[in-house]
């Protein structure tokens, strides 16, 4: 669906059409012909000579249906036409190609389904009149139908955009308590905190302001996990979050697992979903827990156009081999879903393969203004 409130995307875009709704505009565009029509004959027979009844019904209803028919056009040139505060020059290029193809496909439609239903009720050759006059006059009457059409089918696209938002954003709210609940049962689980509690413990008696920094790293991560109710943070915030997590890991793996970070200028306002990172790095040495050798995990952060990746890459076993962590990947499930609630299309999470073989997973985010 459209956003109104954001720059169009270049992409040349069609309305989806269902049988449902589509039969009950046809419907609605007969009934239409009739009302019309009947007003034309009430108008006839207010003359000495009325003439037949049939050609004032075939003329509207003829004109309602093809007009129907062609909605389609009406509505392919509102999806990609721009606001006019975006773009008059391309939302006048629309709609001007737009209405030449409408005017002259109802025309042609019209006048055909004229010479049909002439020919069968036998009231002789149907004609439109000299062209030079009939298709000007035509002309004008389609522009005003094709303005207002317009602009009803624009009201109810915005119609449908707001109350799908309203929608998203009851669906979010919801997702986004579920990732909160998973940061402490999945990512933050009585395991994960049993495991940096005993590593806390062991070092506690040898380094003690190592302990008190992971005990600081620790409480923090709970209050962020606990405490977070924007959906977003920036990288930076991001960044300094999943650096505890990784924190208590290294104090865990020790010299077994190396973080290594690459992110380009000007990205760290970037929002990002909270805990995005906490996740795919988790999720990279979950499924290498076992490695006996170095686990090297990349985090990289770098723009292309109007979007920008967020990547992390590991030298581990890969997505293809078997891994020992138990579950389904309800981390990246969950991830991929958050992603579509707050962007739709414009963000999506990718799997692949590192150069050595390890797992790679790309987030593709928009590029947004910074927030004040």
């Amino acid at each position: 669906m459209r956003d109104w409130d954001e720059a169009p995307s270049r992409q040349w875009r069609w309305p989806r059409l269902r049988v449902r709704p589509a039969l009950k505009v046809l419907a609605f565009g007969l009934a239409l012909g009739v009302w019309q029509g009947s007003a034309v004959r009430l108008t006839q027979l207010m003359r000495p000579h009325p003439g037949h009844w049939a050609p004032a019904f075939i003329w509207e209803m003829t004109s309602a249906l093809a007009v129907t028919l062609l909605l389609p056009v009406l509505m392919t040139a509102v999806l990609n036409a721009p606001s006019p505060r975006v773009g008059w020059t391309r939302f006048l290029g629309i709609h001007a190609a737009a209405f030449l193809l409408f005017t002259s496909l109802h025309v042609a439609v019209m006048a055909g389904l004229r010479h049909v239903v002439y020919a069968l009720l036998g009231l002789g050759e149907y004609d439109l009149g000299p062209p030079v006059y009939a298709l000007p006059m035509e002309a004008q009457k389609d522009l005003v139908t094709y303005g207002l059409a317009c602009a009803v089918i624009a009201l109810l696209y915005e119609w449908r955009e707001r109350q799908a938002r309203a929608l998203r954003s009851a669906e979010l709210e919801g997702e986004l308590r579920a990732a909160q609940l998973q940061s402490l049962t999945g990512q933050l689980h009585p395991h994960f905190l049993f495991n940096a509690l005993h590593t806390i413990g062991s070092v506690m008696y040898e380094d003690l302001p190592r302990t008190d920094r992971l005990l600081s790293d620790l409480g923090q991560l709970l209050r962020a996990s606990l405490e977070r109710t924007d959906p977003t943070w920036t990288l930076a915030e991001e960044r300094g979050h999943t650096e505890r997590f990784v924190a208590l890991l290294a104090a865990r793996f020790g010299d077994r697992l190396e973080v290594r970070w690459d992110v380009a200028p000007g990205l760290e306002s970037q929002r990002v979903p909270c805990f995005a990172l906490q996740t795919l790095v988790e999720n990279a040495v979950k499924h290498n827990q076992d490695r006996v050798g170095a686990l090297e995990v990349r985090i990289r952060a770098r723009a292309e156009a109007d979007r920008w990746a967020l990547e992390v890459e590991d030298t581990g076993r890969g997505f293809e081999a078997p891994s020992p962590a138990s579950g389904p990947g309800v981390g990246l499930t969950q991830l991929g879903r958050v992603l579509t609630l707050l962007h739709g299309d414009l963000a999506r999470l990718e799997r692949g393969a590192g150069p050595e073989g390890g797992a790679r997973v790309t987030v593709w985010l928009p590029r947004m203004e910074a927030r004040s």
